[in-house]
């Protein structure tokens, strides 16, 4: 993974020592609210219901183990023994005081991390596929070209105050787009043309929230030493262009749907004019340089499928179903990558204890290179376990609540904190979690059910992705009372679509049975072959609005 060199190191001190003095004069009253806001907003530093939330970032969702033990650390010492790990792969801490801040800021940087624009009207991490570099069908290792990305857009003085937050995606897959690139600002999917040449397919103007939108492609094919010249482009073209009156129509997708894709790729086309070919312009030898830091451990040669996992897997109900649901296959023959699962009834999802952090850092230094990747999903993945140990790791990982076996399942939901602790939340999140982990708690049911992303958002600012799970739940206020609007055939792969509504909210407490009828509904109408999504869209939304509505008819 990517090392801090000696320039890195001191641009993180030095924002520490800034921030540090930023807040002080803000705690002595010589900065107003107003003033703190975008200084505090860039560190990663919001308000929330009841504390600050500070966001971590963790680019690309790559953890070293020590940096895990870190957050652990700075989980148990400054927040309540736990953190929360985001859709953008990032974690936050939701009760740190403000005063600690800048001593949590300090150690951070001792262990390469930090918080800069995590927040704020800027552009944010970068993020990707958590099973980038691992596996067989990738175009390329997109990690560099993600890091490229991040020392680009880092302090990027152009673009540090923008119309609004701005958001980047990307995928080298054929097979999946497990990193929601079509609902992203701009979403790019690594290519090779005829002649074996590394580019980038460009979508532009995705994005969720209170306006949903999947992207449309800005270009087929852009050279990957003219990326930063286009993306220079495509954000020079949005910081001019986008609205600043209202911040709800100030994103990029409101421009590109306002303008029209032709009209956009135009100015786009345009302003590359005067960019492509100049110093921004990315030599091979800086493709080199961040591909050293991304070479593969030191693997060794192993037999596939060894005796010892045939014998688990034919005698073990319980291991085969956590092999078949939370590992998948890998590039090198004897290894595969195991999801250590955050959504164990009962617990949050995507939420973990600073000593479920230990833990999971002790693991990835036993089996995994002492790496760690965070998905979309909200769970941990060891990239390159060897498949002679993966008994061994099941076990280790039942232990700490990690091999909950329902990776992909209607339990392994999305959601956000929501209404426990965000200011922006109209209702709660992690209660409707718990009624529907409690209203299908059956491992037999939920492999009958078989593949469904369920995906939960506090308020329209949409964090948990609501609009693109294939049932999404959007907590709304009405008249002070929380009340669940419920969305279906959403999607967030290469087939990206956003969800319908279903029709008016339902009370808390009947969120589990509501989902009860649309599950049952499904199972009746489901042909042998089809998933969740499958059956909804040949059948449409009709049938299951009057399944999900039947006990009020």
């Amino acid at each position: 993974m990517y090392q801090y060199d000696a320039i890195d190191q001191q641009l993180v001190q030095e924002r520490v020592a800034q921030f540090r003095d930023q807040t002080r004069r803000y705690l002595n009253n010589e900065l107003s609210e107003q003033e703190f806001l975008p200084l505090r907003l860039q560190n990663g530093l919001y308000v929330q219901r009841y504390a600050p939330m500070l966001r971590v970032a963790i680019p690309y969702g790559m953890l070293s183990s020590a940096q895990l033990r870190t957050l652990a650390d700075i989980g148990r010492r400054y927040d309540k023994g736990y953190g929360h790990f985001s859709t953008r792969q990032n974690l936050q801490f939701n009760w740190p005081t403000l005063e600690s801040v800048p001593d949590i800021l300090a150690e951070l940087a001792e262990v390469e991390m930090h918080a800069v624009q995590t927040s704020g009207n800027c552009i944010r991490n970068t993020t990707t596929d958590q099973y980038a570099g691992v596996i067989a069908d990738e175009i390329v290792d997109p990690r560099p070209y993600c890091e490229l990305i991040r020392q680009w857009s880092t302090f990027h003085p152009e673009f540090a105050f923008l119309p609004r937050k701005f958001k980047i995606a990307v995928n080298a897959t054929e097979s999946a787009d497990r990193a929601a690139t079509q609902v992203h600002d701009i979403g790019l999917h690594i290519k090779k043309n005829d002649a074996g040449e590394i580019g980038f397919k460009v979508i532009v103007g995705g994005g969720l929230g209170r306006t949903p939108m999947v992207g449309v492609t800005i270009s087929e094919f852009v050279p990957r030493e003219d990326l930063l010249t286009y993306l220079d482009a495509i954000i020079r073209v949005y910081n001019q262009n986008g609205r600043r009156d209202n911040k709800y129509k100030a994103r990029i997708k409101i421009l590109v749907k306002a303008l029209g894709i032709d009209a956009f790729r135009k100015l786009v086309d345009a302003e590359w004019e005067h960019l492509r070919g100049k110093e921004s312009t990315v030599p091979m030898s800086e493709f080199e340089r961040l591909q050293g830091f991304f070479t593969e451990p030191a693997y060794k040669a192993l037999e596939e499928q060894p005796q010892s996992l045939t014998d688990k897997l034919a005698n073990s109900a319980g291991f085969a179903r956590w092999y078949e649901r939370n590992t998948f296959s890998h590039k090198k023959a004897g290894y595969r990558i195991v999801t250590l699962t955050l959504k164990k009834n009962g617990q949050a999802p995507g939420d973990a204890t600073s000593e479920q952090m230990d833990k999971a850092a002790d693991l990835a230094d036993k089996y995994s290179f002492g790496e760690l990747r965070v998905s979309h999903e909200q769970n941990l993945v060891l990239a390159d376990v060897q498949q002679d140990q993966l008994v061994e790791l099941w076990e280790a990982a039942k232990e700490s609540g990690f091999a909950t076996p329902t990776l992909g399942l209607l339990t392994d939901m999305i959601c956000c904190p929501g209404g426990d602790f965000c200011a922006l939340a109209n209702a709660k999140s992690i209660p409707i979690a718990k009624q529907i982990q409690d209203t299908f708690d059956d491992l037999d049911y939920l492999y009958d059910i078989g593949e469904v992303d369920l995906n939960i958002s506090g308020c329209m600012n949409a964090c948990g992705h609501h609009h693109v799970g294939n049932i999404g739940i959007l907590g709304v206020d009405k008249k002070g009372e929380e009340f669940y609007q419920v969305s279906m055939g959403g999607a967030s792969g290469h087939d990206a679509s956003i969800g319908k509504i279903l029709g008016p909210s339902f009370a808390q407490e009947e969120i589990g049975s509501v989902m009860k009828r649309i599950i049952d509904l499904y199972v009746d109408q489901r042909t042998e072959e089809e998933r969740f999504i499958d059956t909804f869209r040949r059948i449409g939304i009709k049938p299951f609005k009057e399944a999900a509505y039947a006990k009020a008819n």
